[in-house]
């Protein structure tokens, strides 16, 4: 089978190879693989500053979709030619994590889905619905469900609830959709009034130019009479501070992301004062991602994956990616 093999971080680090067929031991399934979507752990991966002590060769991307086309030994309740996701983390099932399952994730250290036909945990892949394409399928594992962990299982978002989400990328598309599926009132924040027609578009309740207007904390304040419930964190360290301002009392801050860097310019004390919840979230377990889907398809939600390119093409869609110019999910296609 072909594989695209990290070999050296940065870039020309991404190779194409040739790779035996794998086969699925006890407790295993065998997917062919139909899609990739991309993610910016990926980008941050393949260029070396997400680990530099990640063993290479590695096959990258976390997020992909698959037929089952083969079973291990041992292994019931799925069927070979179903269409699957693979769980980013591989051995989380629900609850509290270890620190060892944190990191059996996929895409580092673990290989990941950039590959014709990828073994993994028959316990950690998961059904689609029927009426997603393969390319909407493959947003589902990181991007859908971090923001449905910050949003459902971690932040208890409720009708009538205002969520503030920084940008419009995959995470943040997400957490809008999901954020009006559940009767809450989303604010959208980018610096491209283009892209805010279109959030607006999706449903958000309000939006902000963060380039128009940097104080875009005290707009936030104003424009709710007091703070936002949620705030979905992607910016990290310049973005920080102006959260905590956007956030009421007792509100609650999702710490996803960290694209303007990881180290905040801000004081803590708003956590104090307000009595603020700070949670991390790293993507999110299975019983969370089952909750998911079963919303997704009752609700007919369709993920947003305009850009798409074929995935022997993966390193030029991953320095799309790091432009930010993206609205949704990119996309590579089997």
């Amino acid at each position: 089978m072909r594989a695209i093999e990290l070999q050296s971080f940065g870039p020309g680090g991404l190779h194409l190879v040739e790779r035996p067929l794998p086969e699925p031991g006890p407790g295993e399934v065998r997917l062919r693989m139909l899609a990739c979507s991309l993610n910016y752990r990926d980008w941050m991966t393949v260029s070396g500053t997400y680990n530099r002590r990640q063993p290479l060769p590695l096959v990258p991307l976390s997020d992909g979709v698959g037929v089952i086309d083969a079973l291990g030994p041992d292994v019931t309740g799925r069927q070979v030619g179903e269409r699957v996701i693979g769980l980013f983390n591989q051995h989380w099932q629900a609850g509290e994590a270890t620190p060892e399952v944190l990191r059996q994730t996929l895409g580092g250290p673990l290989d990941g889905m950039l590959r014709e036909f990828a073994v993994l945990r028959a316990d950690a892949v998961l059904p689609v619905p029927a009426h997603l394409s393969d390319v909407q399928a493959a947003t589902l594992p990181c991007a859908a469900l971090t923001a449905w962990t910050a949003l459902v299982t971690q932040g208890q978002l409720k009708a009538g609830d205002t969520v503030l989400i920084q940008g419009t990328g995959g995470v943040s598309i997400f957490a809008l959709q999901f954020a009006v599926l559940m009767g809450a009132r989303a604010i959208v924040l980018s610096s491209s009034d283009a892209k805010l027609a279109r959030a607006r578009a999706l449903g958000a309740w309000q939006t902000l130019n963060y380039r128009t207007q940097p104080a875009w904390g005290k707009q936030v304040l104003a424009l709710t009479g007091g703070g936002v419930d949620h705030v979905v964190e992607v910016g990290g360290g310049q973005t920080f501070g102006q959260s905590l301002l956007a956030a009421r009392p007792h509100g609650h801050i999702a710490v996803i992301g960290v694209l303007s860097g990881a180290q905040p310019d801000a004081t803590l004390l708003p956590i104090l004062m307000k009595n603020l919840r700070v949670l991390g979230v790293m993507v999110g377990h299975a019983a969370s991602a089952k909750a998911m889907l079963r919303a997704i398809d009752a609700a007919q939600l369709q993920p947003v994956a305009e850009r798409v390119m074929p995935w022997t093409d993966a390193e030029a869609a991953l320095q799309e990616l790091a432009t930010g110019g993206h609205f949704g999910k990119i996309c590579l296609e089997f």
